[in-house]
């Protein structure tokens, strides 16, 4: 699955750019996130809790930052085992551009795989789904970053 999309964000690419990188941001961003904690300077432990149509799972796994160039992105990777429901594994290149004054473009190239019983369902439930996770993170994640900048 690819996926493609930009989110503007109303905040300072500075704030955003904090944001994307505390795990507290990313975990109350998240829908489902149980656990984000910080095993490295670029690396964090992941509990997930997710529904793809008839499939409802807790993944559990491992994300890394690579690729960064402060404060302009990232590439984030990542990959979760969610027991009889299968796993999921792939990887985002994240990039931010100023928006105008106190505004962040932050746009994001996905590219991932499922396996197992998400395998099955198919891909445009799969799609729909992710896409609908995107957007979810994007909403509550641009509330967060404008709170942060004082909007």
């Amino acid at each position: 699955m690819e996926m493609q999309g930009e989110a503007r964000i109303p905040a300072p690419k500075a704030v955003v750019w904090d944001a994307l990188n505390d795990p507290d941001a990313l975990k109350e961003s998240i829908a489902g996130c149980e656990e984000l904690v910080r095993t490295g300077d670029n690396s964090f432990a992941a509990k997930v809790r997710a529904k793809v149509g008839p499939v409802s799972a807790r993944f559990s796994g491992n994300v890394e930052l690579t690729d960064i160039d402060a404060p302009n992105g990232y590439r984030i990777q990542g990959e979760g085992a969610g027991g009889a429901a299968g796993f999921a594994k792939g990887g985002a290149k994240v990039t931010l551009e100023e928006d105008g004054p106190g505004a962040t473009l932050l746009k994001y190239d996905v590219n991932a795989s499922v396996g197992g019983k998400l395998a099955q369902i198919g891909g445009r439930l799969i799609d729909g789904a992710a896409r609908k996770m995107a957007d979810d993170f994007f909403t509550k994640f641009s509330e967060i970053a404008a709170a942060r900048a004082g909007g």
